[in-house]
């Protein structure tokens, strides 16, 4: 899987490869800055007029390199600098002394330079070594390019953002970029929001780092891959049957909320789980054996009733007397009703329940009833998937402030609780147990539909029910989901995409990643 590095750890990264390639460090420069040109050219035209903003650091120096690039395959190219040569880093002043006699370059003075609204400005003001807010001089030039409505395309960082947390960074002093090009690694504040009016569409560049120097680096952070995704799914012998395939038990649905049950029931089958039982409310019955012919239902009758009959009928009571489900699912279009609370007292209890250790997923409507009823968290079973949304997870454990404060949340409450905790979004994460953290980055806007969310449950349930430990089951599940999600939007666009295309294009997410045989 790629890490997710800290500026430090960059810089690690960086010297080990210099001394161990062996490297110089203004080649490695180099090598970063032909990375940029070659994704610029590909996109901008030799017609579009480039301006380069440079810092003082190596962050300048990747900037001055790639204007010196760029004037020599015919760009009309200008470089501002933000101070002096004499206050520029060794490696930033060697290429400096590279490009004076080539491209005239200004120092930025009380006068910002004009820009045209179709100028690509390219920013390499400050890197990701930065430690506080810019202010004077360096502030002033953002505001002015963020003003100018050019395409500014960052390099390795969007000036003024911080690497990690930027709670209290000063959005006035912030590049907002188009695009950002960051180099080997993708950076932790990439994953957030509330980050996404400055980061814009960011790509990672290989600079040749050596990967025994990435190796090196202890992190808990990590972006999952193809290839990892590829090793938790296994071909299919010849002799398999449905029984080799596990056995899932989908507890979801209400009056006007079946939809949720059949599209998490459907997303389910489509992931290759040998059965599915859907345990739903005896009314809505008929519409669960239309809509999903393929699935086993067992019913319950939702009404209140007094005697101490109804117990029985509770919609997972069964489960505790005759667990012989592979895995369980509980949450998609489940009222937070006064029976269902109850059953969930039934069911947790006081202690968590041993045998649904890493065999169950609660999402939606569980989730709220935990939220509610907050003495059943103690309760969890051990190593359960809990799949929220922001607002589920806020509920469920309290607001945060922005996307970082609540990502350490996630991180502290898995621990906590000993959970794997799925927070959906743009870049879906699950948190450990062990507290380690890793981002997904297949999917769209497109899948920011209703029944999206009822689809990945079904599907990190389906892996779950055959065999997959919970960490594998809900990584290959958000992955294959968002995979799936893509191939959608290809076909129908993203305005058009809704929950049931996703399902439509499971069997081809797994195509995307088959196991070696």
């Amino acid at each position: 899987m790629k890490k997710v590095l800290t500026p430090h750890q960059i810089r690690v990264a960086d010297a080990f490869t210099i001394e161990n390639e062996p490297v110089s460090s203004i080649d490695l420069m180099e090598r970063a800055a032909k990375a940029c040109v070659d994704w610029i050219v590909k996109r901008f035209g030799v017609q579009r007029k480039i301006a380069v903003f440079a810092g003082p650091g190596n962050n300048g120096g990747d900037g001055l390199a790639i204007a010196r690039m760029m004037h020599a395959m015919g760009y009309d190219v200008s470089v501002f600098m933000l101070t002096e040569s004499d206050k520029l880093s060794p490696d930033c002043l060697a290429n400096y002394q590279r490009l004076r006699d080539i491209v005239p370059t200004t120092v930025i003075g009380s006068e910002l330079p004009e820009l045209s609204a179709t100028t690509i400005v390219i920013d390499a003001l400050f890197g990701v070594g930065l430690r506080r807010s810019l202010d004077g001089k360096a502030a002033q030039t953002v505001a002015h390019i963020n003003k100018s409505g050019c395409t500014v395309v960052a390099v390795d960082m969007p000036s003024g953002m911080f690497c990690d947390d930027n709670t209290e960074n000063n959005p006035e002093s912030i590049i907002r970029a188009r695009y950002t090009l960051t180099f080997q690694q993708p950076k932790l504040s990439f994953f957030f929001a509330e980050n996404d009016e400055y980061v814009g569409e960011w790509t990672v560049l290989d600079i040749g780092l050596l990967q025994e120097a990435i190796e090196m680096q202890g992190s808990k952070y990590f972006v999952l891959q193809k290839q990892d995704i590829a090793g938790y799914i296994q071909p299919r012998k010849k002799f398999a049957h449905k029984g080799n395939f596990g056995h899932a038990c989908l507890a979801a649905g209400s009056h006007g909320m079946m939809g949720a049950c059949i599209l998490a029931a459907r997303a389910c089958l489509r992931t290759g789980v040998g059965l599915v039982t859907a345990r739903i409310p005896i009314k809505e019955k008929i519409i669960m054996q239309t809509a999903v012919p393929e699935a086993i239902v067992s019913c319950y009758d939702d009404q209140y009733r007094k005697e101490p009959l109804v117990y029985p009928e509770l919609i997972i009571y069964p489960s505790v007397n005759n667990f012989f489900y592979s895995a369980i699912a509980i949450g998609p279009g489940l009222l937070q009703s006064s029976l269902n609370k109850f059953a969930f007292f039934l069911f947790f209890g006081e202690k968590p329940l041993k045998e649904l250790s890493g065999k169950i997923v609660l999402d939606a409507g569980a989730l709220n009833i935990f939220s509610e009823e907050r003495k059943l968290l103690k309760s969890m079973p051990l190593n359960s998937i809990l799949t929220p949304h922001p607002k589920e997870f806020d509920r469920l454990f309290g607001n945060s402030e922005n996307g970082y404060l609540r990502h350490l949340k996630q991180i502290k409450m898995a621990k906590k609780h000993s959970v794997y905790i799925v927070l959906k979004g743009a870049y879906t994460s699950i948190a450990t147990p062990d507290g380690r953290c890793f981002f997904n980055t297949t999917g769209n806007p497109g899948m920011a539909t209703a029944g999206s969310g009822d689809v990945l449950t079904g599907m990190i349930l389906s892996l779950l029910a055959q065999g997959l430990p919970p960490l594998h089951a809900a990584c290959a599940g958000v992955w294959l989901h968002g995979a799936a999600g893509d191939l959608a939007a290809q076909k129908m666009g993203q305005q058009a995409l809704i929950a049931s295309d996703i399902i439509d294009n499971i069997g081809k997410a797994f195509e995307i990643s088959p196991a070696e045989n």
